[in-house]
């Protein structure tokens, strides 16, 4: 997500800066800034966009100090602008602070603070850290001290890194869930959040580990946990490449991301999840809940990967909230004069929120009156500004164009919006609780199914020279088969079709043979003797057979050429798990296929044109 880098030493450290951020741009980002400290002189300097345009305002300033701090932040609360960009200060303008993660109690800090006379500016959650040290600050702690105060008091996840005027030799860093690295130099040091912004100064790193604290001076570091405890710090020696550090170690951007759904899916229900309530708190939906809870239709609109998420949405609705849902491609709703009513509500989704086809659908909804809602991953996007309200996904930038990550927030999302109007109609506490009690589960679940990598990558090897491919599954796993059929064509360039597996009679059949791979999504529900009948029937005709399938399920190894075992969860929520292992499927055979799967051919991140 975002960027730290930090510099402490005897050179100047603006360009060190600069090009810190450069390396860390690859990450996505809409705005960046740097805050610099030499003896009694303070400055920030930040502005909306690219890097280039910080340093072209830079490059007029002449701007010489000996510590630093930087970053680029990509939008979570509040649009990108430059008052919300980082660094953040006190109001005497001389301790900066720069921030990764979220600060989930933010709004009862910013009360308390308001009260002590703390003035706000930005529409950040990162804002309550600079005036929250400064308070104790001004009570007479060390910085040090100050900061381990005030992140006794934090809610939430970080990657900090702080710098005071009346403490000009040193940075002091801290993390709980975001990640941090202390840079070891000759009479300087360097902090940042991955290993690549300062890789081209040292190969000396310090890991941070959650709850650590550490004093950065040009000549030593101490580390600290925020109760105080001194910590022995051991110093590796850094061998990958920058080109590899990039990536996160990973050999590209698409695995890294699939890799990343544990965290991705985590942060998407974050902050949101009531278990005790047995509901979901969605504060971009509190203005209108009670319009969407007595809705008569709800539509999702949307485009590719982000319309297979709307089609698992409309299984959800019409299950637990009871209400009709239709789900439209947005590059036909607004051609075919659709039926829109003003007590319809409309969601609209889209990973980047500036998808043009789903944009003028969206603007079509609200000329005819519906309650237009948004779900994006982009703060501050066309999408999100222009939607009534919505909810943002929190996956993180997502580099690949295959989306993979922002698949699965989007369906937590939607997870937690059906939780949220089926408590408000008729679903019990119990059922609501049970609900919410597997949806915490699922990112441990995920990174059991990740640690299947090398088995997948293996039966990958056997099907890499196919011509076609057939998906097939029932129920909610039926936008999985083609949202798997998707993620095949889009990087693999390989034939492949998405059918619900019942339909496989009424044609597809046609096409078996032992030349035609089956992807069969079989976990053990409702519609399990089903699927295995259809998978008897693609075995007599000699198919070759992949079956996604639950690790309790002993009997249908007998039946398929492989089978890739996973745990089980509820119905609603298993194309979050049944997806990853055709996600990591199609990488694979891309991969030994010889091809860019980070930037396939014809394709765009975000469709901006119709």
């Amino acid at each position: 997500m975002c960027g730290i880098v930090g510099y402490i030493g005897n050179k100047n450290c603006v360009p060190i800066l600069i090009n810190g951020l450069k390396r860390l741009e690859y990450r996505g980002y809409d705005s960046a800034g740097i805050g610099i400290i030499l003896n009694n002189h303070s400055e920030v300097i930040k502005n909306k966009g690219k890097v280039s345009l910080l340093e072209e305002k830079i490059e007029k300033m002449n701007l010489q100090a000996a510590l630093g701090i930087g970053h680029t932040r990509w939008a979570t609360h509040g649009v990108p602008n430059e008052i919300n960009a980082h660094p953040h200060y006190n109001k005497s303008k001389n301790l900066f602070v720069i921030h990764n993660g979220i600060i989930e109690n933010y709004q009862i800090l910013k009360t308390g603070l308001e009260k002590f006379g703390y003035e706000f500016v930005s529409q950040t959650d990162s804002e309550v850290l600079p005036h929250l040290i400064d308070s104790f600050l001004v009570k007479g702690h060390s910085l040090f001290k100050s900061v381990q105060l005030a992140l006794a008091e934090v809610e939430g996840t970080y990657g900090i890194a702080v710098i005071y005027q009346g403490e000009p030799d040193k940075i002091v860093v801290a993390r709980k869930g975001s990640p941090l690295v202390v840079g070891i130099g000759e009479q300087e040091n360097f902090v940042a959040s991955d290993v690549s912004a300062i890789l081209a100064h040292t190969k000396q790193i310090v890991y941070l580990e959650d709850g650590e604290v550490v004093e950065v001076c040009k000549d030593r570091f101490t580390a600290k946990t925020i109760m105080d405890k001194e910590i022995e710090k051991e110093i590796h020696e850094i061998t990958m490449s920058l080109d590899e550090i990039n990536k996160g170690g990973y050999p590209h951007f698409m695995l890294k991301e699939i890799m990343e759904q544990s965290s991705s899916v985590c942060n998407s229900m974050r902050g949101r999840l009531l278990l005790n309530e047995g509901t979901s708190k969605l504060g971009g939906l509190e203005n209108v809940i009670d319009q969407l809870v007595n809705s008569k239709r709800i539509i999702i609109s949307a485009c590719g990967t982000s319309w297979h998420a709307g089609l698992v949405g409309e299984y959800m609705f019409e299950q637990f909230a009871r209400i009709p849902t239709e789900v439209e491609y947005a590059s036909e709703f607004r051609y075919r004069n659709p039926i829109v009513n003003k007590d319809d509500t409309i969601f609209f989704i889209s990973q980047s929120g500036e998808t043009a086809d789903t944009l003028a659908a969206l603007r079509e909804a609200k000329i005819r009156g519906a309650l237009v809602l948004g779900i994006c991953n982009v703060v501050g996007s066309s999408i999100a500004r222009e939607s009534l309200s919505g909810v943002y996904t929190h996956a993180g930038p997502e580099i690949g164009v295959a989306s993979t990550k922002a698949f699965t927030s989007q369906l937590v999302v939607l997870a937690l919006i059906t939780l949220l109007i089926a408590r408000k109609k008729d679903m019990s506490l119990v059922d609501g609780k049970s609900i919410a009690e597997e949806m915490q589960k699922i990112p441990d679940k995920i990174s059991a199914i990740l640690k299947l990598n090398d088995q997948i990558e293996k039966i990958a090897s056997e099907f890499k020279d196919v011509k076609n491919f057939l998906y097939l599954g029932r129920g909610y796993n039926f936008p999985v088969a083609l949202e798997g059929a998707l993620k095949l064509k889009e990087i693999s360039y390989i034939h492949a079709e998405g059918y619900p597996a019942a339909e496989m009679k009424h044609g597809p059949i046609a096409l078996i043979d032992e030349n035609m791979p089956v992807v069969f999504i079989a976990p053990k529900d409702s519609t399990y003797e089903k699927i295995i009948s259809n998978i008897q029937e693609i075995k007599a005709r000699k198919g070759r057979i992949i079956a996604i399938a639950s690790e309790s399920d002993d009997n249908i190894d007998k039946l398929v050429d492989y089978s890739i075992k996973i745990p089980d969860t509820i119905r609603m929520l298993m194309p979050i798990l049944t997806v990853i292992p055709l996600q990591l499927l199609a990488y694979h055979i891309a991969v030994k296929k010889g091809l860019n799967v980070d930037q396939p051919r014809n394709l765009a991140k975000s469709v901006t044109v119709e």
